[in-house]
C-alpha cells in the first residue's frame, strides 16, 4: 500500500531492516526483518500508517526474490526486548470518518497477508514484547519461536474498546483453540488487562519453540534451517472445531463479558461474534468481518473513552500536577514503618524492593513484628522461586529488613511512615512518640485513607514535615498513591514525598487535604448510596447487578473486600463531614457488630447469616436495577463536580486517573467522566458537561 501516505503527525515509525543470512549448512539465503523504531529507543515498535507501508514495501520485495528463487526462507523479529506491541493508536482522534477507519483496518489486514502469502516458508522470532498487532504480525507466519524471558504477551484491544482486528480473531482460534484463543482475546483484557509470560504463550501454543534469551535468534535461525532442510520437524495439536463445543466456549464467555462489564463494553461482544464465527468463515470472510468491526469501534465513544484512559496512565501518570520542584526532595537513606500488620507489611517489602534502603517496622509486641518480618522473607523468597532475584539479591533484600518493639530504631531515619489503626487519636500518639526519636528533617507519612493530615500534625512541634502518603491495598499491585498536603506541610517534605513516590514506582497524585480524598471520597458516595437502597428495601442481588460495567466489583462484594468495618469508618467519617448526602448504613453497622468479615458466603452467594441481621424498612422502595444504576451514576457526578469546586485536585483528569489506577475502574469507560458525559448525567445533574466535546468521545462536526 506504497500509495498510503496518511501519517498521522506524531507517527514514530517503526522502520524495517532487512538482512540477508546465510543459513548453516548450505540451507541457503534468508532474508531477516527487523522492526525498530530506530530514532526513538524510548518507545517500543508499533504500527502506524507509515510502518505499514515500509513493512509492506520490504514484503514485496522479499516475495519477488521468494519468485526469483534468490531466498528460502523469512523471518519477523524485533529490536532488543521489544517485538511488536500493536497498532499506533495516537493517530485515532484525527480519523473523522468511517471510511478512514476502514481503510486503516484494511491495510493491516492487506500488509500482514503478504507475509503468508510469501511462496517460501516464514517465521516469526518474537524475542521481547508482544501485545496486539504484534500478537497478530506472528500468526501470520508459518512457524513461530519465542523467548522464555518474553514480559508481556496479550491481545489488549477490548481493554481499550477495539478487537484484535487485523487477524487475531480468526487466526488465534484456529491456532490454539477457541477456549485458550478467548481467554486471551476476551477474559484478559477484562480481568484489569492480565498480561500472560513468554513460557505461558508456548504453553497456550502461540509458538513452536520456547527458545532462551541468550543465543535466541542463533537458535532461532538454526530452527528455521532445520524446518527449510527438513530435519526439524513441528507438530501441533489439532484444533477441536465441533460446533457444540465452540458455540458453548463462547456462550459461557459471554457470561463472564457480561458478568464483568454489565454489557457496556460493546468490544467484548464484536469480539465474540467474530470468534464464533471464526469456526466456518473463510480466511477473506473472517478479515473482512473484522475489518467492519474495526471500523465501528474505531468511530466509538468507547474507544476514544480506552484511549483517554490509556494516555492518562501513560503520560498524565508521569508528569503529575502540581508535582513540586524536585530538586528539593531529601535522599532517603532509611525509612521507619510503624506497624507490622499486612498492609505495613507490604510497604516494606515495596521500599527495599524499590527504594533498595533498610526498613525497620514497628508492633506493639515481638510477636505481631516476627510475622512482620516473616511476611516480608516469605514473598522474597516467592520471587526467587520465580526467578526474579537472585540468590545474592535474597540475601541483601533479607537483611535490609528488621523489627523492633521500639522506636529507637528510627532515630536515623529519613522517613516513617504509619499503618496503625484509622482512628485519629491512635495516630496523634503515634506521631507524638515518632517525634521524639526521629531528627527534625525526617518526613512524617501517614497512610490515612480518611484522616485530616492538617488535624493529625497540628500538636507536633514540626507540623511541617507531616504529609500524606496512601496506598491501596494490595500495595504491590495498586498503582495509585494519593499524596495529601496538609495546611502546614512545607516543600521539601511535599517534594520529598513525590520524589518517593516516583522511586516506588507508582502513578502519584496531588490531593487537596479533604475528607477521604478522591477515592475513597467517591466509592464512600456510591457504596453508600448502594446502602441507603438496600436499607430501604431494594435486594442486595438488584444492587450488585445494577453496578456492572461501571465499577470494577458491586458495591457489596467491594465492601467485602476492604473489610465491613474499615468500610463504616469512611462512611462514618464522610457522614460526619458531608451530612447532607452521606449518611453511614446501620445494616452496615449490624454487621461490623457481628464481626461478620463478608456479604458474601463461600458458595459466592449473600449470606444468609448478614441478611438475617437486617431490619426490614417499614415503607419498602425497591428499586430496579437500571433506577439504582441512574441513581449511582447521578450520585457520582453530583460529587465529582463538588470535589471540583473545591479544588480536591488540579482537573477531572486526575479523578478519572485516581478511579482507573487506586479503585480499578474500566478502560472502556475512561475511568468515570467519559461515562456521564456520554450517557447525559453531567449536563443533567451539574448543567456542563466534564470534558470537552471530543474528549474522549468521537467529535460530532
Amino acid at each position: 500500500m506504497a500509495e498510503n501516505q496518511n501519517q498521522h503527525a506524531d507517527e514514530v515509525v517503526t522502520h524495517v531492516r532487512s538482512q540477508d543470512v546465510e543459513l548453516p549448512g548450505g540451507a541457503g539465503t534468508f532474508v531477516l526483518l527487523t522492526l525498530d523504531n530506530a530514532f526513538d529507543h524510548t518507545k517500543p515498535n508499533s504500527f502506524g500508517p507509515a510502518g505499514l507501508t515500509e513493512l509492506s514495501d520490504a514484503l514485496d520485495e522479499a516475495a519477488r526474490r521468494a519468485n526469483a528463487k534468490e531466498i528460502v526462507g523469512l523471518g519477523i523479529t524485533g529490536k532488543p526486548f521489544i517485538f511488536a506491541v500493536g497498532a499506533d493508536l495516537k493517530g485515532v482522534g484525527t480519523i473523522t470518518s468511517r471510511d478512514q477507519a476502514l481503510e486503516i483496518a484494511r491495510q493491516g489486514h492487506e500488509t500482514f497477508s503478504k507475509i503468508s502469502d510469501l511462496s517460501v516458508p516464514t517465521f516469526a522470532f518474537i524475542n521481547g514484547a508482544s501485545m496486539g498487532g504484534g500478537v497478530e504480525i506472528a500468526l501470520y507466519a508459518d512457524y513461530r519461536t519465542i523467548s522464555s524471558d518474553v514480559p508481556a504477551y496479550a491481545t489488549p484491544e477490548v481493554f481499550l474498546g477495539l478487537v484484535p482486528g487485523w487477524g487475531g480473531t480468526y487466526l488465534l482460534p484456529n491456532l490454539i483453540g477457541v477456549e485458550n484463543a478467548l481467554k486471551l482475546i476476551v477474559e484478559n483484557p477484562l480481568n484489569q488487562n492480565r498480561m500472560i509470560k513468554g513460557k505461558d504463550a508456548f504453553a497456550l501454543g502461540c509458538a513452536d519453540r520456547l527458545l532462551e534469551p541468550v543465543t535466541f535468534l542463533e537458535d532461532s535461525l538454526a530452527f528455521a534451517e532445520g524446518v527449510i532442510s527438513g530435519e526439524e520437524k513441528v507438530e501441533r495439536g489439532s484444533v477441536d472445531t465441533d460446533e457444540t463445543a465452540w458455540d458453548a466456549a463462547v456462550s459461557k464467555m459471554r457470561k463472564t463479558a457480561d458478568q464483568r462489564t454489565g454489557r457496556a463494553a460493546i468490544s467484548a461482544y464484536r469480539a465474540l461474534d467474530l470468534v464464533a464465527a471464526a469456526r466456518t468463515a473463510s480466511r477473506e470472510e473472517a478479515f473482512e468481518a473484522e475489518n467492519q468491526a474495526l471500523a465501528d469501534l474505531i468511530m466509538s465513544d468507547e474507544l476514544r473513552a480506552g484511549l483517554y484512559a490509556f494516555d492518562l496512565v501513560q503520560r498524565r501518570a508521569k508528569r503529575p500536577a502540581g508535582a513540586p520542584d524536585k530538586s528539593l526532595a531529601r535522599k532517603i537513606s532509611k525509612v521507619g514503618i510503624v506497624g507490622a500488620g499486612l498492609m505495613a507489611s507490604q510497604m516494606a517489602m515495596l521500599f527495599i524492593r524499590q527504594l533498595k534502603v533498610p526498613v525497620v517496622m514497628t508492633d506493639l509486641d515481638q510477636e505481631r513484628v516476627d510475622k512482620g518480618v516473616e511476611y516480608v522473607h516469605a514473598e522474597i523468597d516467592k520471587l526467587a522461586a520465580k526467578g526474579r532475584i537472585s540468590p545474592d539479591g535474597v540475601n541483601r533484600f533479607k537483611a535490609l529488613v528488621t523489627g523492633s518493639t521500639s522506636k529507637d530504631g528510627f532515630a536515623d531515619a529519613d522517613f516513617v511512615i504509619e499503618a496503625v489503626f484509622e482512628q485519629m487519636s491512635v495516630k496523634k500518639k503515634v506521631w507524638a512518640e515518632v517525634e521524639e526519636i526521629v531528627t527534625p528533617e525526617c518526613v512524617l507519612a501517614t497512610n490515612t485513607s480518611s484522616l485530616s493530615i492538617t488535624e493529625m500534625a497540628e500538636d507536633l512541634k514540626h507540623p511541617e514535615r507531616v504529609v500524606g502518603f496512601h496506598f491501596f491495598n494490595p500495595v504491590a499491585v495498586m498503582p495509585l498513591l494519593e499524596i495529601i498536603r496538609g495546611e502546614k506541610t512545607d516543600d521539601a517534605t511535599f517534594a520529598t514525598a513525590f520524589a518517593a513516590g516516583k522511586g516506588l514506582k507508582k502513578t502519584c497524585i496531588l490531593v487537596k487535604n479533604s475528607p477521604s480524598f478522591v477515592v475513597n471520597r467517591l466509592l464512600g458516595r456510591f457504596m453508600g448510596d448502594a446502602g441507603r437502597m438496600v436499607d430501604e428495601g431494594t435486594p442486595i442481588e438488584t444492587v450488585e447487578k445494577a453496578f456492572a460495567g461501571l465499577t470494577p466489583m458491586p458495591p457489596f462484594m467491594l465492601i467485602s473486600l476492604v473489610g465491613p468495618p474499615i468500610a463504616l469508618h469512611n462512611s462514618e467519617t464522610l457522614a460526619k463531614a458531608f451530612p447532607d448526602r452521606f449518611r453511614a448504613s446501620k445494616n452496615l453497622a449490624k454487621v461490623v457488630e457481628a464481626k461478620i468479615p463478608s456479604f458474601y458466603g463461600a458458595d459466592g452467594k449473600i449470606d444468609p447469616k448478614v441478611m438475617e441481621l437486617f431490619d426490614a424498612p417499614s415503607d419498602p422502595k425497591e428499586l430496579t436495577a437500571e433506577q439504582v444504576r441512574e441513581s449511582a451514576l447521578a450520585s457520582m457526578a453530583d460529587e465529582i463536580r463538588r470535589m471540583l469546586d473545591e479544588g480536591v485536585v488540579a482537573e477531572v483528569q486526575d479523578i478519572d486517573l485516581a478511579m482507573i489506577t487506586g479503585a480499578g475502574f474500566p478502560f472502556w469507560n475512561g475511568g468515570i467522566s467519559p461515562l456521564l458525559d456520554r450517557t447525559g448525567t453531567s449536563e443533567k445533574v451539574t448543567g456542563s458537561r466534564f470534558l470537552a466535546p471530543g474528549v474522549a468521545s468521537v467529535p460530532t462536526s
